[in-house]
């Protein structure tokens, strides 16, 4: 099976590129937002031939897609606390940073809203969800095993309850929360695990 236009990652000069160009594109996601997403535009600012860009991508949508991917892969890796109220509150807590960092929470809310409209956007963003859910689950899954949490809880709807709040805080006042509502989130989703909420019928 071939590989999706940008999913490539082959190393050198090329790796240089793909990453001048996916800064780029990230610049402008988070200055101007999707509508403005231009392969040519993102072209100049990476310094990168036009035909290059179009060759590898294609399409402003594949070169969102690969940003994503791209985002999913660099993120911090899961922090383990040896609790799972800990791991939630690193786990909001990072999310919590990471929206409040001006090109972050810019270009995510500029991804988000053309997830709206845009069905290869929304797909790329949804995987880029699932990874980092993924990722974290296992904190979760260890609280269950430790006796923690009820048994048969669902790892993935709890850590997306983590994040959901602040989320939903950013779109809908347009301020990024605070580190406050980060720890208010994790304790929320915390209690709601413990109270069963999130216990299926295995």
């Amino acid at each position: 099976m071939s590989a999706e236009p940008g999913t490539l990652r082959p190393g050198g000069r090329t790796a240089r590129v793909r990453a001048a160009v996916l800064r780029a594109a990230g610049d402008v996601l988070a200055e101007q937002g999707f509508a403005h997403l231009d392969l040519a535009d993102v072209a100049r600012r990476a310094e990168v031939g036009k035909t290059t860009v179009y060759r590898r991508w294609g399409s402003v949508t594949a070169l969102v897609a690969d940003l994503l991917a791209d985002m999913a892969e660099q993120s911090l890796p899961r922090e383990e606390t040896g609790s799972v109220l800990g791991d939630l509150q690193a786990n909001s807590r990072l999310v919590q940073r990471t929206l409040a960092d001006a090109r972050q929470g810019a270009l995510f809310r500029a991804v988000i809203a053309a997830a709206t409209c845009d069905e290869r956007t929304a797909q790329a963003l949804r995987r880029f969800y699932d990874v980092r859910v993924a990722e974290w689950a296992p904190c979760v899954e260890q609280g269950v095993r430790r006796g923690e949490l009820p048994r048969h809880t669902d790892a993935e709807s709890v850590v997306r309850a983590v994040s959901a709040p602040l989320y939903y805080a950013l779109l809908t006042t347009g301020t990024p929360p605070d580190p406050a509502a980060a720890d208010r989130a994790a304790r929320a989703a915390y209690a709601a695990a413990l109270a069963g909420v999130y216990a299926t019928d295995g």
